[in-house]
């Protein structure tokens, strides 16, 4: 369900990434290879990304499917950045959202996707949502379930914590409520990388394999180079322009 892919790196054209590899994440959309879970997607897709001298990042997002859009292909063949992220989003249940609902979300400097599934949404984190302040429920972007792990973490980014607890503190949340859910998760604040693995596919390419010796960090690899690293499930990632941490996460207390 959905795939995700985040950048860090020299300045470099987007479409380098998103759009020209033999697998892309544009071929993704429609061809994903390692996807598990649904089979197109095509319910909007979006990028974030960072201009010199800007700490927020601009996005551009769609409800429709990414090949569908001609603006997006020239964006992606002019605009240079060292950080972005993108996402195409699975096929899902009719909804009302439209591109809101489509990542990457933001606030401030972040940027954040997620890939997968909370199970038995939403009653299994019905009581999540109701313990958040009356304040961020309404500030939510759209009603799905990426919009309020979004809305988890922030809150725990905005009190302080570290990107790597603010992600794993969420899973472990949801994970406790939900079990059967699949969460993993992107985050971005253009000068790092914190994703998740945690029941669906994640891997990582740095240093001289990747573009301009940067670290791309993906649902699934995007050429076929042997160098692309796959993430153990169950593990935090921690990335910058050319070094990644890998460290397990705990199973939620039952």
């Amino acid at each position: 369900m959905c795939r995700h892919l985040a950048y860090l790196g020299p300045p470099l054209r987007l479409g380098e990434v998103l759009t020209a590899p033999p697998h892309s994440l544009l071929r993704q959309s429609w061809a994903p290879r390692r996807q598990r879970h649904g089979t197109v997607n095509a319910d909007g897709f979006g990028v974030g990304w960072y201009a010199d001298g800007d700490p927020v990042p601009g996005r551009y997002r769609r409800s429709g499917p990414v090949w569908a859009d001609l603006p997006f292909a020239d964006l992606t063949r002019v605009v240079r950045s060292t950080a972005f992220l993108a996402a195409v989003r699975d096929a899902t249940e009719p909804g009302a959202d439209g591109e809101a609902a489509a990542a990457p979300f933001a606030a401030g400097p972040w940027l954040f996707s997620h890939n997968g599934a909370v199970a038995d949404w939403p009653r299994s984190v019905a009581p999540l949502a109701a313990a958040l302040p009356a304040v961020e429920l309404l500030a939510l972007e759209a009603r799905c379930d990426a919009a309020l792990l979004w809305a988890l973490a922030l809150r725990r980014l905005r009190a302080g914590a570290e990107p790597g607890e603010a992600l794993a503190a969420t899973v472990s949340e949801v994970a406790a409520a939900a079990p059967a859910s699949r969460l993993n998760l992107l985050l971005t604040d253009g000068s790092t990388i914190t994703a998740t693995a945690w029941g669906d596919s994640l891997w990582y390419l740095t240093g001289p394999g990747a573009p301009g010796g940067g670290t791309v960090v993906a649902s699934e690899p995007y050429d076929d180079d042997p160098r692309w690293r796959e993430v153990p499930d169950r593990t935090l990632v921690r990335a910058v322009r050319a070094d990644v941490l890998l460290t397990p996460l705990k199973e939620p207390p039952t």
